[in-house]
């Protein structure tokens, strides 16, 4: 299981990090990110990046977010600046293994166009914004 940190409240404009590790036994992760889900949504992509840096956001956070691996193996963040009201939602950090042809991206892991979403999800950590 991912285990995610970072989550919180703050007030519109303000800035939030959020971190997240994959336990060892896991072995190697191709793509990292995070989704979310807010009450009475679909849940939604928010960012990837995979084991080449390549990054993949959802248009709703672009410019706002930058999500970057950190230093210890298979570990990821994001900067979550500017924030607004909408961006209040559970956010669950998520991995995929490789598979060959893989693409990773906000939609979830892909081969050939077909979707095998995230392999590993965490159990999420809120993130409220208050006006």
């Amino acid at each position: 299981e991912l285990v995610e940190s970072g989550g919180g409240s703050v007030q519109a404009g303000g800035s939030l990090r959020l971190s997240c590790a994959v336990p060892e036994w896991i072995g190697s992760i191709y793509c990292m990110g995070w989704f979310r889900q807010a009450p009475g949504k679909e849940r939604e992509g928010v960012a990837t990046i995979n084991w080449s840096a390549d990054t993949n956001y959802a248009d709703s956070v672009k410019g706002r977010f930058t999500i970057s691996k950190g230093n210890a193996r298979n570990s990821v963040y994001l900067q979550m600046n500017n924030l607004e009201p909408e961006d209040t939602a559970m956010y669950y950090c998520v991995a995929a293994r490789w598979r060959d042809g893989a693409y990773c991206s906000t939609a979830g892991l892909s081969v050939g166009g077909r979707n095998y979403g995230m392999d590993y999800w965490g159990k999420g950590t809120q993130v409220t914004i208050s006006s």
